[in-house]
C-alpha cells in the first residue's frame, strides 16, 4: 500500500461528530501532499462556523502520525471552492439518504 493510500485509510477513520460519515468521504479533504516526513492536507469544513473545526484536524493529525515514517502534518484550511453536498462520495450520499436530485443548486 502506498503512503498516500495509508494516509487516506487513516483519514477515513476521522468523523465529523455531527455527521455519521468520515471526513474524506464527506468531501472535506481536497488535497494530500506527501513529502516524507511531512504531509500537507488541504481541506475545508462544511461551514466557516463549523463547531468541530478545531477537533477534526487534531484527530486527523493524530491518526496520520501513527504511520511509520511520518513526523509532521500541516493543514491548509481553504474556503474556495466552498464545500457543497455534491462533494460527498456516492457511497456516503446513499448512507445519508441524499439523492442526486437534492444536489442541484
Amino acid at each position: 500500500m502506498s503512503m498516500h493510500e495509508q494516509i487516506v485509510e487513516q483519514i477515513k477513520t476521522c468523523f465529523d461528530p455531527e455527521i455519521p460519515v468520515n471526513v474524506y468521504d464527506l468531501g472535506l479533504v481536497y488535497e494530500i501532499e506527501v513529502e516524507e516526513p511531512t504531509v500537507t492536507i488541504e481541506m475545508t469544513f462544511t461551514s466557516e462556523s463549523c463547531p468541530s473545526a478545531r477537533e477534526i484536524p487534531v484527530d486527523i493529525r493524530r491518526k496520520i502520525l501513527s504511520i511509520d515514517g511520518l513526523e509532521r502534518v500541516d493543514f491548509e484550511i481553504v474556503w474556495e471552492p466552498a464545500w457543497h453536498p455534491r462533494l460527498i462520495s456516492e457511497a456516503a450520499r446513499k448512507e445519508l439518504g441524499i439523492d442526486d436530485d437534492a444536489l442541484n443548486d
